[in-house]
This record gives structure tokens, C-alpha cells and sequence, in this order.
């Protein structure tokens, strides 16, 4: 099975998708089939709940995946549970400073690490059983931390959550911060390029990997261009509208150049 931590250090670009309404029991086989490395399953934006969520990442890893689950808020009791129930990469919303960083990060690792409430030999731990120092060592190491930066105050305090220990990827909300900025949707505005470029440039400097959502291959090139290295290709809901979009307009056309 691929980990969240071997999915960074990989040296060819790892490409995964975005779940945020199909919880069917073969959507991990169904990914894993095409090629998808990993998934950023969403709980801020959908109706999924911590139950759904983990039978969502148990198909997964069962299917070879890494996961990504982002959670609902930055509330330590959010990211506990979303550590207990197997997340390796747990996504915060909106983290805009440092402390908002440590904070997260104390909610999700074990002491002396953080502070998170120890529950062993359950799902994070795939139900098997390790001494207690041996269990917590393995969670922590296990558990990764995205901080996602999607707020004007995210980016100008971006150095400082990514000089934090223990943030070991960033993800670039782009609509929530083009919305911050003041432009919604307006991704060409100098306001947004030059929030983007301020992002990329700080984690490069960090050595910090940063992902993003994309909708095609011409804007997964360039921000591999721009140093992305985790690429979340469109998602489920916008994946089946595209195809069965495309499909009946080309049935409808081809039915009109018979008649």
C-alpha cells in the first residue's frame, strides 16, 4: 500500500483525484484501475460523515491507495478523530498562522509530539497489536499534517507555517482564496498570481511539497512548472459530468448527422 509519507518523497509526480460524494464500497478498485496514486477525500464539503470517512479509507488502503482526508474544521476533536479512524494525511481548512499550525499538529501526534488522546489496536493502527511506545512511535509517524492555505492571512504568514515541524505538506485552496483576496474566481488577477508565487516560493525555500487541484492537463503542467508536487485531477461529482456531458453531446451530434 502507498503511504501519504512515501507519496512525498517520490521522485515521479504522484496524481490522485477528489471524493466528495461517491462512498461506494469499489471506489478505491475503480481508482487504483486508472491509475490514480492517491485520494483527497472531503469532509468540510460534503455530506460525509467520521463512519463514511472510514469505510471511504479502508477501501482505499485496501486498494493500494494514500489518503488525504480534509476535516470538517480545525477543531482538535476533528482532527483526533480523523487521525483514529486511519487518515494518513489529515487536511485543516484555512490555517492562517503559525500557531494555528501547532496547534493541528499537537492535535494529531502523540506525546511527546502533541497531545492527542491515545486509543491503540484500532483503525489507525489496522486493528493490530504493538507495545504501547512502539504503537504511539508508528502513529506518529504514520500521521501526516497538511495545512491548507486559502486565506490572504494564510499566505502572508506562509513562511512561518511552513517553518513549523511537523507540517509536511501545503495544499492551495484556490477558490476560498481568491475569495479572500477579493477577486472570486478571478485566478488571472495579478492578486491571485502573486499570492500563488509568494506560496511556491516560500515552499521551495522550506523544501515543503504543495498540492493542488486541477481541472485539466494543460493546468497540471503548469503548475508542475510552477513546483506542485501532488496533483488532484478534478473529482468525482465534476469526473462523471464531464464524461456523460461530453457523451451525450457527441450521441446527440452523431444523431444529427444521420437524420
Amino acid at each position: 500500500m502507498t503511504s501519504f509519507h512515501a507519496l512525498l518523497m517520490q521522485e515521479q509526480l504522484p496524481i490522485g483525484t477528489y471524493l466528495g460524494e461517491f462512498a461506494t464500497p469499489g471506489i478505491g478498485e475503480i481508482l487504483a484501475a486508472v491509475g490514480c496514486e492517491f485520494v483527497f477525500v472531503d469532509m468540510e464539503h460534503s455530506g460525509f460523515s467520521f463512519q463514511t470517512s472510514a469505510q471511504i479509507l479502508r477501501n482505499l488502503h485496501g486498494a493500494g491507495l494514500a489518503t488525504m482526508l480534509r476535516v470538517p474544521s480545525k477543531a482538535a476533536h476533528h482532527l483526533q478523530r480523523a487521525a483514529d479512524i486511519g487518515a494518513q494525511g489529515v487536511i485543516a481548512p484555512m490555517v492562517g498562522t503559525a500557531q494555528e499550525a501547532r496547534d493541528c499538529i499537537a492535535a494529531l501526534k502523540y506525546a511527546p509530539h502533541g497531545q492527542r488522546g491515545v486509543a491503540l489496536g484500532i483503525a489507525h493502527d489496522d486493528f493490530r497489536k504493538r507495545s504501547v511506545p512502539d504503537a504511539m512511535r508508528h502513529a506518529n509517524q504514520k500521521t501526516g499534517f497538511v495545512a491548507l492555505i486559502e486565506t490572504a492571512e494564510g499566505v502572508a504568514n506562509c513562511e512561518e507555517i511552513m517553518s513549523v515541524p511537523g507540517v509536511d505538506a501545503i495544499w492551495i485552496g484556490h477558490l476560498d482564496l481568491s475569495v479572500s483576496l477579493g477577486i472570486p474566481g478571478d485566478f488571472n488577477n495579478p492578486l491571485f498570481l502573486d499570492a500563488v508565487t509568494r506560496i511556491m516560493a516560500a515552499a521551495a525555500d522550506a523544501e515543503t511539497p504543495v498540492g493542488r487541484l486541477v481541472g485539466s492537463a494543460e493546468e497540471a503542467a503548469r503548475c508542475h512548472r510552477e513546483g506542485c508536487r501532488l496533483m488532484c485531477y478534478l473529482g468525482d461529482i465534476w469526473l462523471l459530468q464531464k464524461a456523460l456531458g461530453e457523451g451525450i453531446a457527441t450521441i446527440r451530434s452523431q444523431l444529427g448527422n444521420d437524420s
